[in-house]
């Protein structure tokens, strides 16, 4: 079919879906135009005129109508227009739910090293030196020897306050270079998930090894809960991006890496909110002294089934309403 022929034809189309998305969606535009059926034959319409090697200034104005679709079709209510609350309740989960693939991915590239290292530092003490230098690991067990006390120390709360900036800059660096690692066609991803799991196992093998487990394991359980599943989360956002150049479907590698961020996105906001609530914690109740150790690891497992039940459960409502 020659290119004349071909715009032809689905111009008209073209033409009625560029109304629709520039015009406000209200129910009776809604009701006008199936929007999956014409953005599953626009892609193809694309794939054709790629195929084809029509001009240039075809594709790219069918990839731009492609990615503005795309939009519509797939984004969850946005933050600007329902507000936080909505997304907290609803979106968050929601994408990652929708992502599970890639959020499974990332969970084994953290957890498995870290179980690896883990049961090997603890079986053999000196491998944690492979992972670690001497000088951190002496500097790690001063930090939960309970013979110097450092957690049961009383902290003022200007100190408090400024653990509090500290870690959120921490951990927020941790995540971003994660998440951005995907740009590296994932393999930068895949690398810092790698290399925190190892990291992380190796420390909790070595503490359990020499002993300090009772000061150790209710520091990290309370925050951890929200820190260690925002790292697989920030990792699973960038294992997406690295999906949309390793595998581009029928788009440019720029217009997939844009869609895949707009995706990705819908997972890094609500991850950067986890990482605060993980350095509110970690400031000022994983540190508390006057807490009892029982309370501490029973808060600190409560948590955890908190937050999983948070990423199973929450907005499966409005799913079920969405799919009716």
């Amino acid at each position: 079919m020659k290119q004349r022929d071909f715009e032809n034809r689905y111009r008209d189309s073209w033409a009625q879906l560029e109304t629709w998305l520039k015009a406000d969606s209200n129910k009776a535009e809604t009701a006008a135009l199936d929007l999956p059926v014409a953005y599953r034959n626009l892609c193809q319409q694309l794939a054709m005129a790629k195929e084809r090697q029509y001009t240039s200034r075809l594709v790219d104005h069918l990839n731009q109508l492609v990615m503005a679709a795309h939009h519509r079709v797939y984004r969850q209510e946005t933050l600007r227009r329902n507000g936080w609350l909505h997304y907290v309740l609803v979106g968050f989960p929601r994408a990652v739910r929708v992502n599970s693939r890639a959020v499974l991915l990332a969970a084994a590239l953290f957890l498995l090293p870290g179980l690896i290292l883990g049961i090997g530092t603890y079986n053999n003490d000196a491998l944690v030196y492979a992972v670690m230098s001497p000088e951190q690991v002496m500097g790690f067990e001063s930090m939960y020897d309970p013979d110097n006390r450092v957690l049961g120390r009383e902290r003022g709360a200007d100190t408090d306050l400024a653990m509090f900036g500290f870690y959120i800059r921490n951990n927020i660096g941790i995540a971003f270079r994660t998440f951005a690692g995907g740009v590296l066609f994932g393999l930068g991803s895949i690398f810092f998930l790698v290399f925190n799991g190892i990291h992380i196992g190796a420390a909790f093998g070595h503490i359990t090894r020499v002993g300090f487990t009772s000061t150790f394991y209710p520091f990290v359980i309370g925050h951890g809960a929200f820190e260690l599943t925002a790292i697989v989360l920030a990792g699973a956002a960038g294992l997406i991006l690295g999906r949309s150049l390793v595998n581009p479907g029928q788009h440019r590698r720029t217009v997939a890496l844009r869609l895949a961020a707009a995706e990705a996105m819908k997972i890094m906001y609500g991850t950067f909110l986890m990482l605060v609530i993980a350095a509110f914690l970690e400031a000022f109740w994983s540190s508390s002294a006057t807490m009892p150790i029982a309370i501490k690891l029973g808060v600190g497992a409560l948590l955890w089934v908190l937050v999983f039940a948070y990423f199973i459960l929450a907005g499966r409502r409005k799913d079920a309403a969405h799919a009716n």
